[in-house]
């Protein structure tokens, strides 16, 4: 693992960590949609063998073992272990037997010869630098006949909510402000099909869906501040410089009477093509 890997690693691992106590936010729907729609557009057969990799708590993964039954498995890994913790939990009250999480890195998933018939990655590959080796070790996991679904933020993320957050943590701490989100090298359809070309994978269906995600009230606008990466940055933030960059987040939010954000979204699904015998 490079610098730049160990350090993204890092900082993933403290962010979602921090995260987990508000990403189940009723306020913070959008993870369970998404999760639900990537599900969905695999077509999951019953008994099918399933990879979430950076599964949360477990949108995706949890949805997924809905589909397959107990006939079927599925496998969620993730950075962050009290996002673990939260997807246990939740597996455990449902009842689902057979879904199990464990701690892991997309670039050393360290599964032995372990194959799938689907593998998942939702808002999760646009945080490692090299997206390419990323995609290879998660397109290695795919059975010849199975699937890789790949799921990022599309262009104006949160919008325009996003605005205001980092214009107001500017104004605390300049060296914070991100004009770059790292989803941004993959928001649109063809830099999502350049990323899968370049890993050497042809046979994919990239689809853009305009989104909005409701904001019920301010404080649901800083539980989805709270409970995404957003965090990592509002962690840095002293005491007081926290409660100013809140309380004008939620005075916009109070003032302009926005009720929603954009949330848009791009899919991506690879299809692994058949071994063929001689």
């Amino acid at each position: 693992m490079t610098e730049d890997e160990d350090e993204a690693r890092v900082r993933a691992i403290k962010t979602y960590n921090a995260a987990a106590d508000h990403y189940d936010d009723p306020a913070n729907s959008f993870w369970e949609r998404f999760g639900r729609e990537t599900v969905e557009r695999l077509t999951l057969r019953e008994g099918a063998k399933v990879l979430d990799v950076c599964c949360g708590s477990g949108a995706s993964a949890l949805h997924a073992a809905d589909i397959v039954g107990a006939s079927g498995s599925v496998l969620g890994i993730d950075l962050a272990e009290r996002m673990l913790d939260n997807a246990r939990a939740k597996s455990k009250a449902r009842g689902i037997r057979h879904v199990r999480f464990q701690a892991g890195d997309m670039l050393e998933l360290r599964l032995g010869a372990a194959r799938f018939d689907a593998v998942i990655c939702l808002f999760g590959i646009f945080f490692v630098p090299d997206m390419t080796q990323a995609l290879r070790s998660l397109w290695e996991c795919v059975i010849p006949g199975g699937k890789l679904a790949i799921t990022t933020w599309g262009p104006r993320f949160f919008e325009p909510a996003t605005s205001v957050f980092w214009s107001s943590v500017r104004r605390e701490r300049p060296e914070l402000f991100k004009s770059f989100n790292p989803w941004d090298r993959i928001c649109d359809p063809s830099s999502l099909r350049k990323l899968f070309t370049s890993a050497g994978i042809a046979k994919v269906d990239v689809q853009a869906q305009q989104d909005f995600h409701e904001i019920r009230s301010p404080e649901a606008w800083w539980a989805a501040v709270l409970g995404s990466g957003y965090r990592g940055t509002v962690d840095q933030l002293n005491a007081e410089a926290r409660e100013r960059v809140k309380i004008e987040n939620l005075n916009f939010i109070r003032s302009s009477g926005i009720q929603r954000v954009e949330a848009n979204v791009v899919y991506a699904i690879a299809d692994k093509d058949e071994e063929r015998s001689e």
